[in-house]
């Protein structure tokens, strides 16, 4: 709660204005291009990010695709994960997100402008429709992320089983899955400190439809479960 707080008042004079502006671009969606929604965010991202006192450290950066239209599996440890991953991540994305999260103020607004999609878990019948029409936008070039472990860790960076179903959309697409290890990303806001918290974000290589064509997708969610926990166990002293 420290860190929340110590970012508004570090961002004082800019708050009234960007919060202007998140509701109007989540209002007026269509008026925009992603790029403009997706600069404007990452604008709010970067000035929280550097308020709150939190450095975001980037590894493998060149792994994410040149072209558009691949699919970023992270580790989930809290409300910070999808802030480090939009400042490390130049390219626009979008996200599914549980409906637990669909009303909470300000990430309300932050979905409507990424066009992301929720997902209601008990619900198979809209599941499956969020996985089709994620399906077909990916194919249509846009870039999503899902977080597969469906909710947060709560070992920290001690990750949780991965589904198989949450790379359902992906090899339906046929994309680039972008396996994405986040280090200490529950720190910012689970810690009570306000010293500074160092954030790991690392893009590991993509696993292309070649790659995958034959596997089950519970044996995707395995090898990329096991990628990214060795990942972070290896930085853990850094």
């Amino acid at each position: 709660m420290g860190r929340i707080v110590m970012m508004v008042l570090r961002n004082i004079f800019l708050v009234p204005i960007m919060w202007f502006k998140l509701c109007y671009y989540a209002a007026h969606v269509e008026k925009y291009t992603e790029e403009q929604r997706y600069e404007m965010l990452r604008f709010i991202d970067h000035r929280a990010v550097k308020g709150g006192n939190v450095r975001i450290d980037v590894y493998g950066a060149e792994n994410i695709p040149k072209e558009n239209g691949f699919m970023f599996f992270p580790n989930h440890q809290g409300l910070f994960d999808v802030l480090a991953i939009m400042e490390a991540c130049p390219t626009p994305f979008s996200v599914v997100f549980k409906k637990e999260v669909a009303k909470v103020p300000f990430l309300k607004e932050v979905f409507a402008c990424m066009k992301a999609y929720m997902m209601d878990r008990e619900d198979i019948r809209q599941s499956m429709k969020v996985i089709m029409s994620v399906t077909k936008e990916v194919q249509s070039g846009r870039n999503y992320l899902i977080f597969p472990e469906g909710t947060r860790s709560k070992n920290g960076n001690k990750i949780g089983e991965f589904k198989g179903g949450s790379f359902k959309a992906a090899t339906k697409a046929k994309c680039p899955i972008i396996p994405v290890a986040l280090v200490d990303s529950f720190k910012p806001f689970d810690t009570h400190s306000i010293r500074q918290a160092v954030v790991q974000v690392h893009f590991l290589k993509p696993m292309y439809y070649e790659d995958y064509k034959d596997m089950k997708t519970t044996e995707i969610a395995a090898i990329v479960h096991d990628q990214v926990q060795k990942t972070i166990d290896e930085h853990l002293a850094e």
